[in-house]
């Protein structure tokens, strides 16, 4: 497993490839359906709802019960995907297929898909802390910061090319 540590420097990002095991720490920001496209218009009118600079996010919901990645190219998440990367997300964590247009935008933008094993009680024991730090109404879709130790996760896409 390479340890990847938040926020992730473009040199971290550019040597990863396709089928790296990654585990990452540090900060990563959790959103789905409700959230991702409520971050985009934050981002678009000058007021965004968190710094995405050098972020991780995790398309997953937060409840007691824990946190498993949801689909990634449900149309709400996936169209957030490249609009955020050019933005400065650079790990997007989920699972499924992304389109063609999604993987050239990543690899414009010097960003990564990573896929995580829908295993909720496995990814949840790796967070070390939460809190809610946006969108409050939506619930256990609300954007939440996760500090996590080890999240494992397999490079799906990377530089143009996908597993």
């Amino acid at each position: 497993m390479i340890p990847i540590n938040t926020p992730v420097e473009n040199e971290e990002i550019a040597k990863l490839k396709v089928g790296d095991k990654i585990a990452i720490s540090g900060e990563i920001y959790t959103g789905r359906d409700a959230a991702l496209p409520k971050l985009v218009d934050s981002v678009k009118n000058g007021n965004p709802l968190i710094d995405i600079n050098k972020i991780a996010i995790m398309h997953t919901a937060v409840s007691n019960a824990g946190i498993a990645p949801t689909t990634s190219n449900k149309e709400e998440i996936e169209n957030s995907i490249p609009f955020l990367s050019e933005n400065g997300v650079k790990i997007h964590i989920g699972k499924g297929s992304l389109s063609l247009k999604t993987i050239e935008s990543l690899n414009k933008n010097n960003s990564i898909f990573v896929i995580t094993p829908p295993v909720a009680a496995l990814l949840t024991d790796s967070i070390k802390e939460k809190k809610c730090v946006a969108l409050s109404e939506e619930g256990i879709e609300a954007i939440y910061k996760l500090k996590v130790e080890n999240i494992p996760g397999i490079v799906a896409c990377a530089h143009g090319k996908s597993i």
